[in-house]
């Protein structure tokens, strides 16, 4: 998998380009300020993008604007958005409009090995990869609306559905069978009046679009 890193922590970006290469992948590029994300991805045009939200030269969200001009220009570029903090509006600017191919993960899970690589290659193959705080944090946002009716376990099941999780994985983490994940998946979906779908792609965006929507 070709790869290009938009990071200005020197530290952070050398060590990514190490896991990545260590993992197989190839980093052909990489950018240590805002004005260089764009022309990298535009000349590499990589299977994913790995992009810091805050980079010089004004440290605000240079990384996500560039990312953001990147897929309008090249459209379905996967890019996987990193930040220090969970910043809700540009998560779900990224998330926006249901598109696919995209992941916000905060940069520390990317000391969590195993975990940031099946993120970026969920990303990288067109689906969508979201920290669990994000998503905690859009959850809370909600307020007067279905999501309040969800049972413990049924809000359980959404998190891990909105963070781009398969039903064996949601089974696995939950220690219950599929079956049982999907009886709490046709609950949520009817509970929040959204469309039932056989496509694990499809449902996130769902999930997604309807926490947009509620924000």
């Amino acid at each position: 998998m070709r790869v290009v890193i938009a990071e200005d922590n020197a530290l952070l970006r050398e060590g990514l380009v190490l896991l990545l290469g260590s993992a197989g992948h190839e980093v052909v590029g990489v950018a240590e300020t805002g004005p260089e994300v764009l022309p990298a991805l535009l000349e590499h045009r990589p299977d994913v993008a790995v992009v810091d939200v805050r980079m010089p030269p004004g440290f605000r969200d240079e990384g996500l604007r560039a990312a953001l001009e990147a897929r309008r220009t090249l459209p379905g570029l996967p890019v996987l958005v990193l930040s220090q903090y969970v910043e809700v509006s540009y998560a779900t600017e990224l998330i926006g409009g249901g598109a696919s191919g995209v992941g916000y993960l905060l940069k520390d899970r990317i000391g969590r090995v195993d975990a940031f690589l099946d993120a970026l290659e969920r990303v990288a193959s067109g689906g969508t990869a979201l920290d669990p705080e994000v998503v905690t944090e859009l959850l809370a946002r909600r307020r007067d609306d279905p999501v309040d009716t969800l049972t413990p376990r049924e809000l359980e099941v959404l998190t891990l559905m909105a963070e781009g999780r398969d039903n064996a994985t949601i089974a696995a983490r939950m220690v219950v069978t599929e079956r049982a994940v999907s009886k709490h998946i046709g609950n949520v979906f009817a509970k929040l009046d959204l469309p039932q779908s056989d496509s694990g792609h499809r449902r996130v965006l769902a999930v997604l679009a309807y926490l947009d929507r509620r924000r």
